[in-house]
């Protein structure tokens, strides 16, 4: 008999960041600040394990109003046409809280599969409420032409202004349901 336990993503303490090059100098990073969705956790049969979140993309965040703008317009993501990444997963492999997750990632209407490296589930805790809680991590790296984001300028100094690859953090508080 297996034991299936059913968590929520803990939109109040749960992110999804990202890094990317800029002016191929430094990095900028950003978040989106409402992340949803669930996790179902199978212990007995962790392949059978799945996950969904659901990510606002019109909550992105770099600190720069202007790029935020810019981001959330047609040239980036396109919120208004597109106003939720998804990702639902395919297949888990690995053990003992290094998980691998392979899924669907979808942003600006487009879906490419690829793969979270997972750190956890974290050991379950209880708050001061009552609720039982766990945790988790994950990364991963994209290149953003794969999903439509073509946007950038050429420096006079060579190279572009933005870089192709993303790296995407996620940081999750799951909520026992």
């Amino acid at each position: 008999m297996s034991e299936t336990v059913t968590y929520t993503i803990d939109p109040a303490h749960s992110t999804a960041g990202f890094k990317v090059r800029h002016m191929m100098v430094a990095n900028v990073r950003g978040e989106f600040s409402k992340v949803s969705g669930t996790v179902v956790v199978d212990a007995s049969a962790p392949e059978n394990s799945r996950v969904e979140a659901h990510i606002d993309a019109s909550t992105i965040h770099t600190r720069d109003e202007q790029r935020d703008a810019h981001l959330k317009s047609a040239e980036f993501l396109d919120v208004e046409k597109f106003p939720e990444i998804t990702f639902v997963s395919k297949k888990i492999t690995g053990s003992d809280g290094e998980w691998k997750i392979t899924g669907d990632l979808t942003i600006h209407g487009v879906a490419k599969e690829v793969t979270l490296d997972v750190e956890g589930p974290a050991p379950e805790a209880k708050d001061p409420w009552g609720s039982v809680r766990s945790g988790a991590s994950a990364v991963t790296k994209i290149n953003r032409k794969d999903f439509g984001l073509v946007w950038n300028v050429a420096l006079e100094t060579g190279g572009l202004l933005v870089g192709d690859e993303v790296a995407i953090t996620l940081e999750l508080e799951l909520l026992r349901a």
